[in-house]
């Protein structure tokens, strides 16, 4: 009998009851005993074991199937995230596949599309885990008054996610600026972008209706805020290596690029003394 056909031939219910008892001992599936599995579905050990074929072995691979590693290990998305971000990381974005992440990962090709239903949801599921993205979404979603603050939080989520290993972002970035029309790429840049519009863009919106920052379009505020950082710390493992070009801390850094964006963009709060950057504001002489 063939792994698909054990697979198949395991019933849901009897799948779903390994789940429950082993959330309940707080242990994996493999450590749950047959007898205690069959108490759970209802029926005796000796039927289980004739519906599962004589052993454990069609039960583990669906729970395998599920995205639940029956043997104590990560569960299967977990190490798939893993192992995707180092294959993205040492070899590049073209090098992930299904294949290669479940050899990477111990798992079957099978059990990666019940977790995330396809290569390109497992690699949004990476950006996710390894980009600033979710923490600065959060930090914005708040409500924010302190512009400076906000900005200055920002920069050091952006230092920690672009400097971090697997340096997953370093090699997204790589891939987007070498071939942006890349069609394996679109996906993936059909999801950044209207998320980071949604939440960063949003937030910048509200800032200058607030009247704190300079009324640009959203996306040249984001390139402008992002792009200095983002590129000293994409060269800076390479200018490290240069002797006698010694890099100051990314704490100096980050505060350096937060202030000049803040005095390209920030406006004087409503009545404050001095010029607005842009020009308009202050007496002129007649």
């Amino acid at each position: 009998m063939s792994n698909g056909e054990r697979l198949s031939s395991v019933p849901s219910e009897l799948v779903q009851a390994a789940l429950r008892v082993a959330q309940a001992r707080k242990s994996a599936v493999a450590d749950v005993p047959l007898q205690a599995i069959a108490g759970e579905a209802g029926i005796s050990r000796s039927t289980l074991l004739r519906r599962l074929g004589g052993g454990r072995q069609a039960l583990d691979e669906a729970v395998r199937a599920v995205g639940v590693d029956p043997g104590g290990q990560k569960p299967v998305r977990e190490r798939a995230i893993e192992a995707g971000a180092a294959l993205i990381s040492s070899q590049g974005l073209a090098s992930l596949s299904l294949e290669r992440v479940a050899a990477a990962a111990q798992c079957s090709v099978h059990s990666l599309y019940a977790a995330f239903g396809g290569r390109d949801e497992m690699l949004q599921a990476i950006f996710l885990r390894y980009s600033p993205i979710v923490d600065v979404e959060a930090v914005v979603a708040s409500q924010p008054a302190d512009l400076e603050s906000t900005v200055r939080q920002i920069y050091a989520l952006m230092a920690a996610a672009v400097s971090r290993e697997p340096r997953v972002m370093p090699a997204i970035l790589a891939e987007l600026l070498a071939r942006p029309q890349d069609e394996s790429l679109q996906p993936l840049v059909q999801y950044i972008f209207p998320r980071l519009f949604a939440g960063v863009g949003k937030w910048l919106t509200a800032e200058i209706a607030a009247g704190r920052i300079r009324d640009l379009p959203p996306l040249l505020l984001i390139q402008q805020m992002s792009s200095p950082l983002v590129m000293h710390l994409l060269l800076r493992p390479a200018t490290q290596q240069v002797p006698d070009l010694p890099a100051p801390p990314i704490e100096e850094v980050c505060d350096t690029f937060a202030e000049a964006f803040l005095r390209a963009v920030a406006l004087p709060a409503p009545g404050g003394p001095g010029p607005r950057p842009d020009g308009d504001g202050g007496d002129h002489a007649g």
